[in-house]
Order: C-alpha cells, then sequence, then structure tokens
C-alpha cells in the first residue's frame, strides 16, 4: 500500500510541479538566464519523481529486510553513475543543465530498479502483496515523517535565501559559488553526523543502565573528538581550499575567485557544526526529543534564515552572505552549550 501510495502522490507532485514551474520560477526575480536553466532542469527532474519517491523508500525497506550491503551497494552505485553520465551527457553529448537532470534522475532510479527485482521475488522476507488500504497504518506513516518533511522543508527554504541573496549581491556567478562551498560543507558535516548515529546507541545505552560514569566519560571524549577534528577540518577546508573549488570549477572565471574567497570564509562553520550535530543526536538518544529539535531548527533554520538577511547588511554585501553559515552555527554552538550544562545533572553526564 505504501509503495502505492508513494507512485500515486509521485504523479500528482509531477503534473502539480510541470503545472506550476513557470508560474512559480516567475515570482522569484530571475534572470533569463537562470529562469531558463531552472525550467529545463525542472522540467526534465520531475519525469523521474516517481523513481526518486521510491529510492527513500526501497533504502530502507532493503535494511529492514536483511539487505543492508545491498542498500549500500545501490546507494553508492547511484552516485557513481550520476558522476558518470554528468561527464557523459553533459562534456561529450553537450546536453548542459539538461543532461545534469537526466543523470541525477537515472542515478536515483538504480535502488527503485533493485527494489522491484527484490521485493518482487515471493521468497524475500519482504515482497509484494495485493495493495490492502488500511487508513491508520498510512496515518502513522505519515505523521512518523513530518520530522523528516520539516528538515526537508528548511533545507529547500534556507537554499532559496542563500540563492537569493546571491543573485542579488553577485549575480548568477554567485549562485554557483555558493552551490560548491555547500557541498564541501556538507561533506564535512557528514563526517560529524555519522559519529553522532555511531555514539547515539552507546548513549542511550548508558542512560538506560543509569551508567552514569561511562555516560560521563563517553561524552566527555566525544566532546574533545569533536573539537579537535572541527579545528582540524577547518583548517584542512581554508589550506586546500584552492584543490576542493578546483574540483568544481576552473580558475579565471568569476565563479572561482568567488568561490576561493566564500570557502575560505565559510569554512569558519566547521569549527562549530560538530558540536552542534553531536548536541542533538546526543539529546535524541537521551529521548529527550523536544531539545533535540530545538536545537535543530533553531541552528538550521531561526539563526540561519536571520543571518542570511542580517549579515548582509551589518558586513556590507556577499561578505556577509559568506559569513551567514558561521554566524548561525555560533549561534547555535552557544545554545547547544547551554543546554548541555542545563541538563547536565540530570542526565548524569
Amino acid at each position: 500500500m505504501l509503495i502505492l501510495t508513494n507512485a500515486v502522490v509521485g504523479v500528482v507532485m509531477m503534473v502539480l510541479g510541470r503545472t506550476l514551474m513557470d508560474s512559480l520560477l516567475g515570482t522569484m526575480g530571475l534572470s533569463s538566464a537562470v529562469f531558463g536553466y531552472c525550467r529545463t532542469y525542472l522540467s526534465n527532474y520531475l519525469l523521474f519523481t516517481i523513481p526518486i519517491l521510491l529510492m527513500y523508500n526501497f533504502s530502507l525497506y532493503l535494511i529492514a529486510a536483511d539487505k543492508s550491503t545491498l542498500s549500500l551497494i545501490c546507494t553508492v552505485a547511484g552516485g557513481v553513475t550520476n558522476i558518470i553520465l554528468d561527464y557523459v551527457l553533459i562534456a561529450l553529448f553537450d546536453l548542459g543543465i539538461q543532461g545534469a537532470a537526466i543523470a541525477t534522475g537515472l542515478g536515483y532510479s538504480i535502488t527503485a530498479v533493485a527494489g522491484f527485482l527484490v521485493f518482487g521475488k515471493k521468497d524475500s522476507l519482504l515482497h509484494f502483496e495485493r495493495p490492502v488500504f488500511r487508513g491508520s497504518v498510512l496515518f502513522h506513516a505519515s505523521a512518523n515523517g513530518l520530522s523528516e518533511l520539516a528538515t526537508s522543508l528548511v533545507s529547500g527554504i534556507t537554499t532559496l535565501l542563500f540563492n537569493l541573496a546571491m543573485l542579488k549581491y553577485v549575480g548568477e556567478d554567485g549562485v554557483a559559488a555558493i552551490t560548491i562551498i555547500m557541498y564541501v560543507l556538507m561533506f564535512v558535516s557528514a563526517l560529524f553526523i555519522g559519529y553522532s548515529y555511531g555514539v547515539a546507541p552507546m548513549i542511550s545505552y548508558y542512560h538506560g543502565e543509569q551508567n552514569h560514569e561511562k555516560l560521563k566519560k563517553l561524552v566527555g571524549f566525544s566532546v574533545r573528538f569533536i573539537i579537535g577534528a572541527s579545528v582540524l577540518c577547518t583548517v584542512i577546508s581554508i589550506l586546500a581550499t584552492v584543490p576542493l573549488v578546483s574540483v568544481f570549477t576552473r580558475p579565471g572565471i568569476p565563479v572561482y575567485e568567488l568561490a576561493i574567497t566564500g570557502n575560505r570564509l565559510c569554512s569558519i562553520a566547521l569549527l562549530f557544526v560538530g558540536l552542534n550535530v553531536f548536541s542533538s543526536g546526543m539529546f535524541t538518544a537521551l529521548s529527550n526529543g523536544v531539545v533535540s529539535a530545538v536545537l535543530a531548527f533553531s541552528r538550521s533554520f531561526l539563526f540561519t534564515a536571520a543571518s542570511i538577511q542580517f549579515m548582509p547588511i551589518l558586513l556590507g554585501g556577499v561578505t556577509g552572505v559568506w559569513l551567514a553559515t558561521p554566524a548561525a552555527e555560533l549561534l547555535g554552538t552557544v545554545m547547544a552549550a547551554a543546554l548541555l550544562l542545563k541538563y547536565r545533572k540530570r542526565y548524569g553526564y
């Protein structure tokens, strides 16, 4: 039933997307060049709406069916396929932004195809059956995913705010430059997310058995490790700015110069990202979802949105946009530190 629901939702999203695309893009004040790029990319990307939705489903279902290795292989294969097809369709076939959209869609489709092959077999631990409508199951599944929905919406809104700010101050080149820098920041952030996910079960276990001594040692080690790793990642990112940016663009063009300057400024955010990610994950592991949600929402949306609006005014233009992320992460760290101290006695860490 859930798979069929996703397929129906995918069709609705695709139809609405293609119907409202021009109107939505027209309200954003885009130049004719950016409007054309967005329209071309979105019109092709929407064709893969159903495979993309199924990819998210099947990735989890493969893990539930004791095929976590296959899920990992599909994810990696999808990324590699995307990279290869980007080169083939853009560089060799000269399809430009259309080729990028097709490459992304086909990369996502690998997991969808694998899911149909695996779950189409009756001997699989999980397999397809005739769909039966269960309203309560659908409701609970939808309600359980509200936090992920909020996260995705927040990410989309903040990305839009960054892009609009860049368009305002430096034009299309700024959008390309900040996209490059966000890739670098997301890569490093993934390291801290992975660590936080790894220690979360141990934090929950020690908290559950009220082993405050081990919990205190684990949290203390984690904080020290994250602070050290944060400093190291910041230094590496700043020193390796040229090779990192050169992966995405070449010297001698405005995007390159903007990205070089932007990466060196935005890398300051890496000093604070790790502790913010860990703090939110730790409170989730301690079964305090409210504090975790407040930390995550404040850092990823409230502080970020405010910084994007006010930092360019305070610092006069694009420099403020580059420093918006460090400012938001710094505010998040101040809040995280305050909450860590506030709840220290309650949880015994």
